[in-house]
C-alpha cells in the first residue's frame, strides 16, 4: 500500500514558490553570514521582503506579516536546506531577543528594537553568565543601583558573545540586593558604546575571540530601559533561555548541515570507493539521519504549541541537549571520513569547506557546555519536563 505523505496541493504549491524563489536569486545568498556584510543584509532584507524570514511578525514591526502555518515553516525550512541557502540571520537579536519583546516588551520597545534587529542594523550580545554565576545563574551578583532618572550598572559578565561586536546588550542586573536571589534581578537594555564599558577578549579551542569578558564600571542606564517589572527579570529571563535552547539545538540547521555531509560522502572518495558507499560510514550517516528526523518531528511539535499559544513543555527542554550533541556527532563523522585530510585545520590547501567541518566539530563540542550544560539540562529535563523530585542539597 503507497503512503501519501505529501502536504496536500495548496501546500505543494507554497512549495514550489518556495523553490522558484531559491531558484531565482539564491545566487544572491552569501556563502557564510557576516554581520556587516553589505551582501548579508541586502540577503536579509530579500527574504524579509518574500516572507522567508520574519514571517510571522507584524509588519508595524519590520516583519512580513503572515500568519502562523506549521506546515509552511517546515516547508521554508525542508527547501533552503536542501538548496544548502542561507535562510538569513539569526542569533542572540533575533532568535532570543525579539520573541521575548513580543511576549515581554511595551509597544514603544516593540517599535524601538524589532525592525533594526531583524534587519541586521542592530547587533545584540547576551549579558547573563558570571564567573561565580554559570549554571547557577540566579546567583548574579552584577547590579544595578538607582541614581535619579538611572541605572548605575557595576560589576562583571563573562563568556559574552559577540560581544565585540554589538551594539547594544540584554543583561540580567540584581536590582533588589534583600530579596531572594529569584526574585531581586532585573532585564536591563542598554548600547554598548555606554561609558564605563570595558570588553576583553576570549580565545577559544577553536582559535577566534568569539566570546568575550564584559566589566561594567558605573555604567549609566535610562531607567525606561527595562523589560518587564522591576526585580521581575528571572521570568523574563527563563522565557528568554527557552528561546536560547531552540536556537541552539534548531534541527533546520542540522538538516543543513546533514545534506552537506550526504553531499561530501557521495563526492569524497578513499582508494576509488566513494564514502558513502563504505558500510561502516553510511551506517553512522543513517543513525544521524534517524536522530534528526526525529529531533525534526519534534520541532513540529513545538511550532504547533507556538502557533495554538500552548505551553511545549518537555518538547522544548529537550532541544539543546539532543540538537548540540547531534550536531557535534555530524561534524565527527565528517572528519572521520575525510581520514588525514580531516585532521588538517587552517591554511592547508586541502581543506574541504572551508574548515568549516572542523571548526563546528570543536564549536559544537564547547556548545554542549555552553548556554547550559549537557548535566544541567538533564537535571531540567527531569525536574520541570518528568516531574521527577529535585536532586536532595547538601545541608
Amino acid at each position: 500500500m503507497r503512503v501519501d505523505l505529501s502536504f496536500g496541493p495548496a501546500y505543494e504549491n507554497f512549495r514550489t514558490e518556495v523553490r522558484e524563489f531559491i531558484r531565482e536569486h539564491g545566487h544572491e545568498a552569501p556563502p557564510r553570514v557576516d554581520l556587516r556584510a553589505p551582501r548579508t543584509l541586502a540577503w536579509q532584507q530579500r527574504l524579509i521582503e518574500h516572507g522567508y524570514a520574519g514571517r510571522t511578525i507584524a509588519r508595524e514591526y519590520g516583519g512580513y506579516g503572515a500568519q502562523a502555518d506549521v506546515l509552511e515553516a517546515r516547508i521554508i525550512a525542508e527547501e533552503f536546506a536542501a538548496a544548502q541557502v542561507s535562510p538569513g540571520l539569526a542569533g542572540q537579536g533575533i532568535k532570543m531577543l525579539i520573541p521575548t519583546l513580543l511576549h515581554f516588551g511595551s509597544e514603544q520597545q516593540r517599535r524601538d528594537f524589532i525592525r533594526p534587529t531583524l534587519y541586521g542594523e542592530m547587533i545584540w550580545c547576551q549579558g547573563y553568565s558570571e564567573p561565580n554565576a554559570g549554571s547557577d545563574l540566579a546567583s548574579l551578583r552584577t547590579h544595578a543601583v538607582l541614581d535619579g532618572d538611572h541605572w548605575r550598572v557595576n560589576g562583571q559578565k563573562i563568556w559574552t558573545s559577540t560581544a565585540h561586536l554589538a551594539d547594544w546588550m540584554f543583561c540580567l542586573v540584581r536590582t533588589e540586593p534583600d530579596a531572594p536571589k529569584h526574585q531581586g534581578i532585573s532585564f536591563l537594555l542598554f548600547p554598548m558604546s555606554t561609558p564605563g564599558i570595558e570588553i576583553r577578549p576570549l580565545v577559544t579551542m577553536v582559535g577566534d575571540a568569539s566570546f568575550n569578558e564584559v566589566f561594567f564600571t558605573d555604567v549609566r542606564v535610562p531607567r525606561d530601559s527595562m523589560i518587564g517589572q522591576r526585580g521581575d527579570g528571572w521570568k523574563v529571563a527563563n522565557t528568554l533561555l527557552g528561546f536560547e535552547r531552540g536556537m541552539l539545538g534548531d534541527p533546520n540547521n542540522t538538516l543543513m548541515r546533514f545534506n552537506a555531509l550526504v553531499e561530501l560522502m557521495q563526492h569524497e572518495t578513499v582508494d576509488g570507493t566513494r564514502l558513502i558507499d563504505q558500510p561502516l560510514l553510511r551506517e553512522r550517516l543513517m543513525k544521524i539521519q534517524g536522530r534528526m528526523l526525529a529531533l525534526r518531528a519534534n520541532d513540529l511539535r513545538l511550532l504547533s504549541a507556538s502557533v495554538n499559544d500552548t505551553p511545549a513543555r518537555l518538547a522544548g527542554l529537550v532541544v539543546k541537549l539532543l540538537g548540540t550533541d547531534l550536531r557535534h556527532e555530524l561534524e565527527a563523522l565528517a572528519i572521520d571520513a575525510l581520514g588525514e585530510i580531516g585532521a588538517l585545520y587552517r591554511g592547508s590547501p586541502l581543506l574541504r569547506d572551508e574548515g568549516m567541518w572542523q571548526q563546528h566539530y570543536m564549536y559544537f563540542l564547547g556548545l554542549i557546555i555552553g548556554g547550559g550544560t549537557a548535566q544541567i539540562q538533564k537535571n531540567i529535563i527531569a525536574e520541570r519536563g518528568l516531574g521527577m523530585p529535585r536532586e536532595p542539597k547538601l545541608a
